[in-house]
Parts: C-alpha cells; structure tokens; sequence
C-alpha cells in the first residue's frame, strides 16, 4: 500500500497516533486522515486527474491522500504560479476540477471541496504499482512546463530506499517547511511520512525558530534554510538533539556545512535526485558526509557518466562527465511529449539527467551542476562552476555567489562570479587564483545585492547571462 500508515485495518486495531501530521495549525490522527481522505476519495473516485493548489495546509495534505486513495492522479499546482503558467498547467493535464482550495482565477474549472470534519470508512482496492501517482510539472526553464508522470512504483520504492539510507521510522518526528509542489516537500516530506508512518511537523516558512520549537528527530532543508539556521546560534544549537539533517534541492556550500557541524554536531545528509528521478543519489545515515557530494547510488540505482563522445568518464574524483541514472524511481515520461520522453530516457531506459559530475573510485558523487549553464568550456578547459562557488565561499567578504560562463571571443566562454558581499572584485580573482588553478579564476566579478532564486532557493543562472 503507498500510504502504509493509512491502512484502516492497522487504524482501526489501535495503531492510531493522535498527531500524525501537523500543519497550518492543524492537527491531524491517523484516523483522522484515513476517515476524511477516504472521504475525499468518494467525491472524486472515477476523475481523470484533479488539480490540487499546494498550499502548506490539512486541506491539501487530505485532497492529495484522497487522491491517491482513490487512485486519481494528482497535478499539484503551485500556489503563487503566475496566471500564463497555471493555464498551461490545467490545460495540458486535461485536470477535470480544483480539489480543496481555489486560487483566485479558477480557469472555469469546477470545485470541490474538502470538508476536513468528513468521515468515510470505504475500503478502496489498492490501484496497480504502475498506475500514475500524479503529474508534477518542471520549472521550465527551457519553454513551457512539462507534465513529469510519476507513478505509484516509483514513489514507493524512493522512499523505501530513503528508509533504508537514513534510518528513516515510524519513530521519527520529521520536520520541514517545504513547498507541497515540489519533490522534496511533497514526495518526501508528506508521502513519505504517510507510507513511513512518522510524525510529520509542517513549519509552514521554514524559519530557524520554527524549526528549533519543532523538536524534531529528522529535519528537511533546502541550502538557504540551513544557511539561515547556521546563522542563528540559538536554533542550531536547538536542533543539536536531532537525529538527522538532510540538505537538498541546491548544493549546499561547504561554509555552511562546516558550521552546522560546528553548532549542532551533525553533517548534514545531502542527497542528489530531480522530478524525473526522484531521489537517486544520497550520503548515509551510518556512512561519511564529505562536504560538496552527495553520496552513492540508492537501492536499485545505477548511475554513469559519459563524456561528449559517449565514452565512458573515468572514476576519479577528477574527471567531469554527462551523468545518467537508471532506476525503479525514474519517471514514465513526459505527458503529450512523447519527444521529449524519448530524448530524456532513450530506447536503454538511462534518464540523461543534465547534469554534469565527477565521481571518485569508491562511487562518491560530487554534482558539477547543469551542463547547460554549470559546465564552462574556457581556454580548452573544462570548469565546474560549483568549484569555483565553493572557493569564493571560502572568503569572508563573500556571502553568496554563482559563478557563469559568458560567451568570449578569445577564450569560448569567460569565468564570471556573481558575488553578494563586500570583497573587492579584484582581491577575489587572486583568491580563487591561490586556491585553484589559475586557469579556473573569475575573468571577471560583478558585486550584486541579490542573486535571482526561484521557490525552492536554486540561483537561476540563465537569468544571470541574459544580456552577455
């Protein structure tokens, strides 16, 4: 069953928990869940797909549990989605209703609402592995969304293999403010949780002090969360009597690894997966958390890297490479892009992720970045940016950067940083200087007061190149 702790039979021979999952100043049982997410199910049994807006609350947690009861799949849409986007999203998934709440243009879709005092206690027939969990649509970075179907299988076997890497139980109190559209938040944290059968504690924002009152076992965080933690001395020390810290959706920069360490006595747990993917690549609860990877290949994972000739890249902590996945976790496909579908997976089933990374001989990953805008092709060499980011963060006048490629006549692509601090431009070039080879040096740095961040707190670098 995906949702093991939802089983009515354990629910109903005492296996309850009277704070199962809390939210938006909810409450919720398990019996509680079960009886209005079966409730749910009967309204909207038979759909094609319903839209559900992820809102960080009881009514989003019950419309998707009801869903996946019912075995309809879910399009989580993104609360502040612009109005351009949300169109293409009901309009591609052919999503027959808003279920729960109601953003403020409904695109002529009918309601239905979720009455969170509503009890149901039908017995549904638990849909087939391979039946479609939902359709999660991707940033679209490089034109319209596309809709990534994810099935039932897929999440199943993630989060079984999470357990597995991280000691993840039922005894667990898991913590995160994340966005319920993304993977992270909402595979993880709340599906997670409901076929796990932990506590599950919503901070609604993700703010240090929300995530010290929370006293949590497991905590969920993206890289601007742990870095806003490491900066408030209180709420590390706080979540010192954790278990676990897992660090995601971002690379995490190795001075903010270092003081978490430092304040709260835990290497984080970073780990490495996309909406494709789903989680693939992971550092473990009882092995070495090295700063800057992210770990070995889950449970049924098998990753490659490729260089532009598809040769194979060699396992050397040095060499950077396509990297590819296989596994029982990747997604069936794109919706309506068949395409698209067939150049992402191929006819060998490998997900060619876009990402570019090294790997060293005992399989430790270290994730490069998007070969698009984090593979710098320079003067013959080739740079990973993220090198470079983690030099620059080694600098105390230094508090953010991304660094791009732009185009250059002479050198193909020229290193610029971007930088939030208050170093001069020119005292940061002969830094990375002292620290790398000169070859991998910022031509250039432009001091910024901000860098361009989407949701869940990833830098947009293309929008950093517009112009160049």
């Amino acid at each position: 069953m995906l949702l093991a702790s939802l089983n009515p039979s354990a629910v109903a021979a005492g296996h309850d928990l009277a704070d199962a999952v809390r939210i938006g100043g909810v409450s919720l049982s398990r019996s509680d869940l079960v009886g209005a997410a079966t409730s749910v199910a009967e309204r909207v049994g038979g759909a094609r797909r319903i839209a559900v807006l992820a809102t960080p609350t009881a009514t989003t947690v019950l419309a998707i549990a009801g869903c996946l009861i019912a075995g309809v799949p879910v399009v989580p849409v993104p609360a502040d989605v612009g109005e351009a986007e949300r169109r293409h999203i009901l309009s591609d998934s052919g999503a027959q209703a808003w279920l729960g709440e109601l953003p403020e243009q409904t695109e002529g879709l009918p309601h239905v609402p979720v009455r969170l005092h509503a009890r149901s206690w039908h017995r549904y027939a638990e849909p087939s592995p391979d039946a479609i969990a939902m359709v999660m649509y991707t940033s679209g970075t490089t034109g319209p969304p596309k809709g990534v179907l994810i099935s039932r299988r897929a999440i199943a076997t993630d989060v079984d293999a999470l357990a597995a890497a991280w000691a993840w139980t039922p005894d667990d109190t898991l913590v995160h403010g994340l966005p319920l559209f993304h993977v992270h938040g909402l595979i993880l944290g709340l599906l997670g949780s409901l076929r796990i059968g932990n506590r599950l504690v919503h901070t609604g924002k993700p703010s240090p002090a929300a995530y010290a009152e929370a006293a949590g076992s497991l905590y969920f965080g993206v890289p601007t969360v742990w870095s806003r933690i490491a900066g408030d001395l209180d709420a590390a020390l706080a979540l010192s009597s954790a278990r676990l810290l897992v660090s995601g959706s971002a690379p995490l920069p190795v001075p903010v690894f270092d003081r978490l360490v430092q304040l709260t006595g835990h290497a984080p747990v970073e780990r490495y997966g996309s909406t494709e993917s789903l989680i693939t690549l992971s550092t473990l609860a009882d092995g070495e958390r090295r700063p800057g990877w992210v770990g070995l290949p889950l449970a049924g994972v098998q990753t490659r890297l490729t260089g532009e000739d598809g040769a194979a890249v060699p396992h050397d902590g040095e060499s950077i490479g396509r990297l590819e996945v296989r596994g029982p976790m990747l997604f069936d496909g794109y919706l309506n892009l068949p395409e698209a579908t067939a150049a992402a997976l191929g006819q060998d089933g490998w997900y060619r992720t876009g990402d570019v990374a090294v790997v060293d001989s005992g399989g430790m990953h270290r994730i490069v970045g998007r070969e698009s805008v984090d593979l710098i092709k320079s003067g013959g060499y080739r740079v990973g940016a993220g090198e470079i980011e983690t030099a620059l963060l080694g600098h105390e006048g230094v508090a953010e950067v991304a660094v791009v490629g732009v185009p250059d006549d002479d050198l193909g692509q020229r290193i610029v940083a971007f930088v939030v601090g208050s170093a001069e431009p020119e005292v940061l070039i002969e830094f990375v200087a002292g620290q790398l080879s000169a070859h991998k040096r910022p031509r250039e740095v432009r001091i910024v007061d901000a860098l361009p961040r989407n949701a869940m707190g990833k830098v947009m670098k293309k929008e950093l190149t517009q112009g160049d």
